[in-house]
């Protein structure tokens, strides 16, 4: 009797933990699948977020090539997606105390801020009048530049560059050296290039700027080298570079000595063409020239080579040189010192022959410390058989050359602080010269 009545409630205890231990395993169940599920809708999250992450990236320029970006949303806003933006530039004081022979230059003049030999003043009959030294501080060659890259899928390089100085001249409006200094801001640099191509403003293909030397002042060796920065269509493969350049003939009048600008009856563009061989050593580049020089109905033509380069010496010097020849070379060659062409009496254009060139010798003492010295020089063939050759005719410019010294010293990266000493000369066909004496200092931060 004990065991029937025992056996019925060992059956019921044993289907209650089977219950009890099935809801268990039913429970588990259900937590597995919802972690599942929880699983499965966050690794599809994070895919759609990564995604999303990725095209704000591609549209803002900013993707993962480890280049530092300035700020998350896009800076060109109207620019191709992922186009890099970069900005630079200097600030750069100039004070300098000059001293010249045969008076004062004009105030005004750009003479009164860099070297140009052109405004060297020569008094007439050797009168030399008594002069005292003159100062002058300016910032006028600080400047700036912005520039936008871009690289398509396909490989595409496009780039678009702007840069500008302040070398605009004071405005009697807006400002002078009485109270505020103003100056206008002046283009030096808008192009844009295209793979081998480039359209716009920038430095002439005849000139070398990797030749320049290091100066205090804005050129220094002013007489001897090319410069002339003018609007061009270029074409660059390797070594090679050919360019269509703006054309603009200066004539002078042997009747009046007077010069002048002939540039709306020029036709034909300026054609240049340019070699640059590099290595460890330094550089070598040959240039050429050829120019359709138009005054009036009158026309010629113009022709001119220039040699340049760089040699190293060593860690610590280099040997940077430039030498140019040829006719109607002048408006490249010095600022303009000497004029492409001369009119003579019987209305007839003659292309003029001038030459030039500088040599320069960099030292650096230490990493902070560094020295150039420079020797600038040019001359101009003065043709004194042209008709209507006379007095005023002397006038013109036969030579001028220039020494500069300077000492250029680093105390951080970036910045320089420099003195320079120059001595310059101007000497006219008549054997009449004026010579300038100058101390330029200046500090410059580049950025």
């Amino acid at each position: 009797m004990m065991i029937a009545l025992i056996a019925p409630g060992v059956a019921f205890g044993q289907t209650a933990k089977e219950r009890e231990l099935e809801a268990r395993i039913a429970q588990l169940e259900a937590q597995v699948q919802a972690l599942l599920q929880s699983q499965q809708q966050t690794q599809a999250t994070v895919a759609e977020t990564r995604t999303q992450l990725d095209e704000v990236k591609v549209a803002q320029g900013a993707a993962d090539d480890g280049k530092p970006r300035i700020q998350r949303s896009p800076i060109l806003t109207a620019g191709n997606p992922g186009s890099t933006f970069s900005y630079g530039g200097f600030i750069k004081l100039d004070a300098m105390t000059t001293d010249t022979s045969d008076g004062v230059i004009a105030e005004g003049s750009a003479g009164r801020l860099f070297y140009v030999p052109s405004t060297i003043p020569v008094v007439a009959n050797g009168a030399e009048p008594d002069t005292d030294p003159y100062t002058d501080f300016h910032a006028a060659f600080s400047r700036f530049w912005l520039a936008a890259d871009h690289v398509t899928e396909g490989g595409d390089k496009f780039k678009a560059m702007i840069e500008v100085d302040m070398f605009g001249g004071g405005s009697a409006n807006l400002g002078n050296e009485v109270s505020t200094n103003t100056h206008g801001v002046t283009v030096r640099h808008a192009y844009v290039s295209w793979n081998k191509w480039l359209a716009g403003q920038t430095w002439s293909n005849f000139q070398d700027v990797a030749a320049l030397p290091e100066a205090v002042d804005f050129v220094g060796v002013t007489e001897g080298t090319t410069f002339v920065r003018q609007a061009q269509v270029r074409y660059t493969s390797g070594p090679f570079s050919v360019a269509l350049e703006n054309p603009l003939t200066t004539v002078s009048n042997v009747a009046t000595a007077a010069r002048n600008n002939a540039g709306g009856s020029n036709l034909v563009p300026d054609l240049t063409a340019r070699y640059v061989t590099k290595g460890d050593w330094g550089h070598f580049s040959v240039a050429g020239l050829l120019r359709q020089l138009k005054s009036g109905d009158e026309s010629t033509s113009g022709a001119a080579v220039s040699l340049s380069g760089k040699f190293n010496l060593g860690a610590s010097d280099d040997i940077r040189w430039m030498a140019n020849y040829g006719s109607g070379i002048g408006r490249y060659l010095a600022f303009g010192l000497g004029a492409d062409a001369v009119l003579d009496a019987n209305g007839e254009l003659h292309a003029q022959n001038g030459a030039g060139g500088f040599v320069a010798w960099r030292h650096a003492f230490t990493p902070q410390l560094r020295t150039n010295l420079m020797y600038s020089v040019a001359e101009f063939d003065n043709d004194k058989g042209l008709a209507g050759w006379g007095p005023l005719s002397y006038a013109a410019v036969e030579r001028a050359q220039s020494f500069h010294a300077n000492l250029i010293y680093s105390p951080f990266p970036k910045l320089d602080i420099g003195a320079e000493i120059s001595w310059g000369e101007r000497t006219l066909e008549d054997d009449r010269e004026g010579d300038l004496r100058r101390i330029h200092t200046t500090v410059k931060y580049s950025f």
